[in-house]
């Protein structure tokens, strides 16, 4: 299966994201690469291979030594102009992350790996070069929001084949941007100076992070992207500077992003599962494949799901709802390494719909109500990230549940059983609820306790894996819910709990 999500990275099924290493071997260096070997992995990893040809033999071969074997495998690049590109490996050499052969020693002391001087920050952006200006988008302006859209929609991350692109709504926009303690100026633009054209974004929200009980204020990094024509003018290195510029002058001296390519170096890897809701639909667009010696009828029955949930209680989520919401949220996202450390203005603004008239739904958020005592015991959400189908002669777009924050009170008894049975209910009431708002697909990383529902609930492997990156700050690799064949695996769960749009 291939989604526009999955283009962030394909992985082969031979290693663990979280350690990267085979259950039982020891990691490998890359000077156990044949040289075949070698050029192999960099042809799969364009972005790699591009920085790589840019040093001389010794020093490309030096940084190809000091990666392992399973760092270079992780998570290969699906092709250039695919990538939600994240910048240069070279460029990654300059900036404070964790570099791929850090000591143990550093890296299990964990924390920030430089001390940030506001004094020392330039008040002003790095010159761009000639043609080209800074711009700070005002989302709240709707032709700067229609510009955004117009970049995203035509120019940002499409699958390998270029049939299917995302579709972010205006309201997604205004969404995803616009949270509590939201930043104009972290909305970054570039435009082209004479046509007054926006041609490149990077865009930042505030939030705060734990990561294993360390609290950081950080930014969370979407939205970098730049005109297909502009992929060779070295844009992306120069918009992260000046969003980390513009963060630094703040005082937020970290920020968490994901890519699909390996950069220097994730704290954890999830893998993408789609679970068909319109089988036939995405078999017509080429997103679902008809396995060999099935039928369309076949693959249309093993995808049905019941017409009504099987959870009593279970209704739609109300702003009444907030605080039993962020109570039932914070502890159970505190059971996860890295989790997102929620207030209730966030509650608000993330879970619960506004009916404005008009405007495109983006969230659906359900709650479960005890009838005897009225407690919130249960509640999940998921959120609408369509695609465009590119020249499809029936289908327009692909309309893309993906899941989002959930939490229930079976996380703490303390019985695994408990809980698996109880996320398979909710879960498969959540496909149910997806499949009435008429959504084709729903879409889930094995992050959380995903692990304990995706297989039984007939979720197939994406192509697709989501690296997590943290921005200045160090700590030990997180488990990403899958195993040594990148598959979800219970025993590796507990480590990511943060959603990325």
């Amino acid at each position: 299966m291939t989604d526009p999500k999955d283009t962030k990275g394909k992985a082969p099924q031979t290693t663990d994201p979280e350690t990267g290493n085979s259950s039982d071997q020891k990691p490998q260096d890359a000077s156990a690469l044949t040289p075949k070997m070698a050029e192999q992995l960099l042809e799969n990893n364009p972005a790699l291979k591009q920085e790589l040809a840019g040093l001389d033999k010794k020093d490309a071969a030096e940084a190809l030594r000091k990666m392992t074997i399973a760092e270079l495998l992780t998570g290969l690049s699906v092709g250039g102009k695919n990538q939600k590109d994240m910048a240069s490996y070279k460029f990654w050499q300059t900036q404070p992350v964790p570099r791929f052969d850090d000591a143990g020693a550093a890296v299990a002391k964990g924390g920030p790996i430089k001390m940030i001087d506001p004094e020392k920050v330039s008040k002003e952006p790095d010159q761009l070069i000639e043609g080209f200006e800074w711009t700070t988008l005002d989302l709240t302006n709707e032709t700067e929001l229609q510009e955004l859209w117009d970049l995203l929609t035509y120019h940002y991350v499409e699958d390998d084949n270029a049939m299917f692109r995302f579709r972010y709504s205006q309201s997604f926009l205004h969404w995803a941007l616009m949270s509590p303690g939201w930043r104009k100026e972290w909305h970054v633009g570039v435009r082209a100076t004479k046509s007054k054209k926006l041609v490149a974004s990077i865009c930042g929200v505030p939030t705060e992070i734990r990561v294993r009980d360390q609290k950081l204020k950080v930014t969370e990094i979407n939205f970098l992207c730049i005109h297909k024509k502009l992929r060779s003018k070295r844009l992306t290195p120069v918009l992260i500077k000046e969003i980390t510029r513009r963060c630094y002058l703040n005082g937020i001296y970290q920020a968490i992003y994901t890519a699909g390519v390996v950069l220097p170096t994730p704290v954890s890897s999830c893998r993408y599962y789609h679970r068909p809701l319109d089988w036939l639909k995405l078999y017509e667009v080429g997103f679902s494949p008809l396995p060999h010696g099935s039928t369309k009828a076949r693959q249309i029955t093993k995808n049905h799901l019941p017409s009504t949930t099987a959870t009593p209680g279970l209704r739609p989520m109300e702003p009444k709802d907030i605080d039993a919401v962020h109570d039932l949220l914070e502890r159970y996202l505190k059971r996860f390494d890295m989790n997102q450390a929620f207030t209730k203005d966030e509650i608000e603004h993330w879970l619960v719909h506004k009916d404005n008239a008009g405007k495109e739904q983006v969230v659906w958020s359900y709650v479960v109500e005890d009838a005897s005592t009225h407690k919130i015991t249960d509640f999940f959400s998921f959120y609408n990230l369509p695609s465009t189908v590119i020249q499809h002669p029936k289908h327009k777009e692909v309309r893309a549940a993906y899941l989002y924050y959930y939490a229930t009170e079976s996380a703490f008894s303390e019985d695994m059983k408990t809980l698996k049975d109880r996320l398979q209910t909710l879960m498969n009431d959540a496909l149910i609820l997806a499949k009435k708002a008429h959504f084709d697909v729903f879409n889930a990383l094995t992050l959380h306790d995903n692990p304990l529902f995706l297989e039984h609930l007939k979720f197939g492997a994406g192509d697709g894996q989501l690296h997590f990156y943290l921005y200045n700050y160090r700590t030990a690799p997180i488990p990403g819910g899958v195993n040594e064949k990148n598959l979800p695996d219970e025993k590796n769960m507990g480590g990511v709990g943060v959603v990325m749009l």
